[in-house]
């Protein structure tokens, strides 16, 4: 495994343990601030969870993690530097993890613990923190990486308003994808703008809302790699794993800047002047994940 992969299914684990959290599909929350004390509390044990399902590392005897015989302890904080470290991990190796999800950035680090590199208070659990020295002791393996955008918190909280408004999930993921077009929206902000059951169905061809936002000349691109390869051509982001991305389109000359081929015409993404075209339909996906 390269640095690179590792460091891609790392961005995705925080994402979709920070969704777990939310609980979007359910609740229709997207934000920190929207979770109660004791969920906050307990993202800690998520994210060591989900990191030991996704890279199978081994329990440790005393610790989270054995990784090449040696004993590692995972901890998150919402806060960079806001780790705290427990007695049994003193002198010991601990993976620090830190993301905020309005910026769509993580960082993870390695530090030893090392009784001198703590800080001297503590909690009612003997806990204590790294110091200013101890944090310049952590080797940082990642630094403001990128994580998965949740771009309900990247519009304005009108748009979400609007989005959210009607009653029916099927027409709130239409509001989303007309609204919300050229930025990576990840499954998880559909799970919560839907807030059903099959809640990618409501963005599929044959009734979904990618079929009904023809006629408003959009697309809505997904992970396959005809679609990613679409989105390339004009000059759109790439979607991700259980990501999709739409924009309104206006046909082109072959071959011009920003074009791209779908079906037998070119297209390109249209501007706010031009009128509304059809949209062609997109190659079918083989596999859209839920």
């Amino acid at each position: 495994m390269g640095i690179r992969d590792f460091e891609g299914r790392v961005a995705i684990v925080l994402r979709d343990t920070l969704d777990q959290l939310y609980d979007g599909q359910r609740t229709g929350r997207y934000k920190w601030d929207q979770l109660h004390k004791t969920e906050k509390t307990h993202c800690g044990t998520l994210v060591e969870i989900n990191m030991q399902r996704e890279f199978k590392f081994a329990d440790g005897d005393k610790l989270d993690y054995k990784i090449a015989d040696i004993e590692v302890d995972c901890k998150y904080s919402q806060r960079l530097g806001g780790w705290m470290i427990p007695v049994e991990a003193r002198g010991e190796v601990c993976m620090v993890i830190w993301a905020d999800d309005g910026k769509s950035v993580w960082t993870m680090g390695l530090v030893r613990a090392l009784k001198e590199m703590l800080t001297k208070g503590g909690n009612r659990d003997r806990k204590a923190s790294l110091s200013q020295a101890g944090m310049s002791t952590v080797r940082w393996l990642f630094q403001e990486s990128e994580l998965p955008p949740n771009v309900l918190l990247q519009i304005p909280e009108s748009d979400v308003d609007h989005i959210m408004e009607p009653r029916s999930g099927a027409e709130r993921v239409r509001r989303l994808f007309r609204t919300v077009q050229g930025q990576r929206i990840g499954r998880g902000v559909v799970a919560t703008v839907a807030q059903q059951a099959d809640y990618m169905k409501r963005i599929r061809g044959n009734g979904g809302a990618r079929s009904q936002l023809r006629e408003e000349g959009i697309i809505i691109l997904g992970q396959s790699e005809a679609h990613r390869e679409i989105a390339r051509g004009l000059g759109l982001p790439v979607p991700g794993k259980g990501e999709s991305v739409s924009a309104r389109v206006f046909p082109a000359k072959p071959r011009s800047p920003g074009s791209v081929s779908i079906g037998s015409t070119w297209w390109r993404v249209a501007s706010s002047q031009e009128p509304v075209s059809l949209a062609p339909a997109l190659p079918v996906q083989r596999r859209e994940i839920g």
